[in-house]
């Protein structure tokens, strides 16, 4: 007979698939209503409903069967409620992995959201499906913000100014208004991390449609000296050291540093004398290398997902019926805006394991894997599918410098990736070149075991040096890496330490 655990297991994993065929199901559904919009189809069809609920029943199995007809109404009823929601969207050209539709999900249900991925020649279609009422509006990312600026019928002020649209709305009679939420978007990013530009000199670094709209936002906090960094232009990434020395503030406006170039920077921040504060509109990773070295040397920085956040949440109040950028920033509660990207950051963020060899870090990998349903990668795992021979043979056969060259490019390459668990080997603080990989895309738990539990199976490293010894050279290295400490002392069995653990890592996580 299965133990009263063993059965509520069977039924967690049942209900994560069902989870999973929810999202699947509506995903599709929202992709119907919006077919059903562009071909000028109704909404709701009775005859296929019941045709659905008859063949249902007649597929379910026993247990399932008195059930089936009232499960599946409600989740027809909510299908039909999804397929009637006005239809908004993300456009682009290529956007594969973008996160507008999950933080719209969690601003308002009042609309649907959805993917337009278009090419050049498809805008002027887009926009006439928008007159018609297939879709309220959008917002609009690279290459399309200048395009999107020529194609709508009125423009707001902050659209004027910078000379880009990243936010269309389509009113009743038919016409668009092109807005930029990306000045607010920026403004919030600053004020949130307490940056005051004010009477400052602040280095733009590129001159695309974002950096527009970081002048304007600037420009509106009444900063001092505003001078443009690009590749082609008088001040240049050569010549900016010597002509822009006593920058105070300095906003990355390039693509420097996104994913998966992490170790990519634009400029080096300890030749600004001066320097006061770092911003970074790139929002993946979550620490670019350029404000990890910005934190390095004391100052203050600011990260992308704040700005993402908090343009989304005026282009939302845009959506929802407000006539403006004025009137929809009053609509803002700043608090509600750090809420959801907390939220969206740890989600994003990986969760990863460090601590001592033998500390018990893939078994607390796998559970927490489970426990937030998450894909589990061990670092040592993929070394030896990636080099054909695990970290202990390596050790053993080439020596420890090998492995941990190699090893560098694993943690690189795995740490600067999102929303996964990650369980590292022991010695992956030995080396710093692992340490900003560590840092830029993850929330960080240091696996602290008492020195007598630590497992020395088929570990060449702590059997040669012993237990004591790695510990006292890597101990301030975990410690200083890791925004939590999970500590779980002396454990009879292998359950006892993983509940004990899980516990105290959702008391960290706050999950």
């Amino acid at each position: 007979m299965k133990t009263l655990e063993e059965l509520r297991t069977q039924v967690d994993k049942a209900d994560r698939e069902l989870l999973a065929a929810f999202e699947r199901r509506l995903s599709a559904v929202k992709e119907i209503g919006e077919l059903k919009k562009r071909e000028g189809k109704p909404v709701i069809d009775p005859g296929r409903e019941q045709e659905k609920l008859a063949q249902l029943e007649k597929e379910a199995g026993f247990e399932s069967a008195p059930y089936v007809r009232r499960l599946y109404k409600e989740i027809m009823d909510i299908s039909k409620d999804l397929e009637s929601k006005p239809m908004f969207g993300v456009l682009g050209k290529h956007l594969p992995h973008t996160y507008s539709p999950e933080i719209h999900s969690m601003i308002c249900t009042d609309y649907a959201y959805t993917v337009l991925e278009r090419e050049e020649d498809e805008l002027a279609s887009l926009w006439e499906e928008g007159r018609r009422g297939v879709y309220g509006g959008f917002n609009v990312t690279i290459p399309y913000k200048r395009s999107a600026y020529g194609l709508c019928d009125e423009l707001t002020d902050n659209a004027r100014d910078t000379g880009a649209v990243n936010t269309v709305v389509f009113r009743e009679d038919g016409k668009s208004i092109g807005a930029n939420t990306d000045v607010f978007g920026f403004k919030y990013m600053l004020q949130n991390n307490r940056i005051d530009p004010s009477g400052k000199k602040v280095l733009i670094l590129g001159t695309g449609g974002a950096a527009a709209a970081v002048k304007t936002a600037l420009m509106q906090m009444n900063a001092g000296d505003i001078v443009f960094v690009s590749r082609t232009g008088d001040i240049d990434y050569t010549n900016v050291y010597d002509v822009c020395a006593d920058a105070q503030i300095i906003v990355n406006c390039t693509p420097a540093g996104m994913y998966p170039g992490i170790n990519d920077c634009p400029v080096d921040i300890s030749r600004f004398k001066n320097l006061q504060a770092v911003a970074d509109i790139i929002y993946n990773p979550s620490v670019t290398r350029l404000l990890y070295d910005a934190q390095g040397l004391g100052i203050k920085t600011a990260g992308g997902l704040d700005m993402l956040v908090a343009q989304a949440f005026m282009s939302a109040a845009l959506f929802c019926g407000a006539s403006d950028e004025k009137e929809a920033e009053q609509s803002i509660d700043p608090d509600e805006v750090g809420r959801v990207a907390l939220k969206l950051s740890k989600k994003m963020k990986n969760v990863t394991v460090i601590g001592m060899p033998g500390s018990g870090k893939t078994w607390l990998g796998k559970v927490l894997s489970d426990h937030l349903n998450r894909e589990l990668v061990d670092l040592d795992h993929v070394y030896t599918a990636t080099y054909g021979k695990t970290p202990a043979q390596t050790v053993t056969e080439e020596g420890e410098e090998i492995f941990r060259e190699r090893e560098i490019k694993i943690a690189e390459e795995q740490l600067s990736r999102s929303g996964l668990v990650i369980s590292c080997g022991g010695g992956i603080v030995v080396r710093k070149e692992n340490f900003f990989p560590l840092r830029c895309n993850s929330t960080v738990f240091y696996n602290e075991r008492p020195l007598e539990v630590l497992s020395m199976n088929n570990r060449p490293i702590s059997v040669a040096k012993g237990a004591k010894t790695l510990f006292e050279e890597r101990r301030e290295s975990y410690e200083s890496l890791a925004d939590h400490v999970i500590s779980v002392g002396a454990k009879d069995t292998r359950e006892e330490y993983l509940e004990e653990a899980v516990k105290k890592f959702d008391e960290a996580f706050g999950s």
